[in-house]
């Protein structure tokens, strides 16, 4: 029974140490967010991950105050631009609307047509 035990120890101080070894900062930095709703967006995504406890991807020096709120942190990592993001493209807007209005055009009319 002991000798389990122990085992399950090694395994979980080599899984840790790997952990710690496996870079929390992305190779390249992301793009700038030049537009405030979109800042405003990646930094509440962002601190929502940190409240489910995703680690910090900045290291903080000692001495130096630092955020203690989610929120804030979220917003220094976009800051320093190691948040990724991806940006959906653009459907516009009442593009659906403007087809089923077309579509049912071209049933009335063909109802009249078919009529007549």
């Amino acid at each position: 029974m002991e000798e389990a035990q122990d085992f399950a120890a090694d395994i979980i101080q080599s899984d840790s140490t790997d952990a710690l070894e496996a870079p929390r900062v992305p190779v390249e930095p992301a793009p700038p967010i030049t537009s405030r709703f979109l800042y405003v967006d990646v930094a509440a995504m962002r601190a929502k991950q940190l409240r489910k406890g995703a680690r910090l991807r900045y290291d903080v020096e000692p001495g130096t105050p630092t955020p203690k709120k989610p929120e804030r942190q979220a917003m220094e990592e976009v800051r320093l631009c190691l948040v990724h993001y991806t940006i959906p493209p653009w459907k516009g807007v009442g593009v659906r609307a403007a087809e089923e209005e077309a579509a049912a055009a071209a049933a009335e009319a063909a109802a009249l047509a078919a009529g007549e």
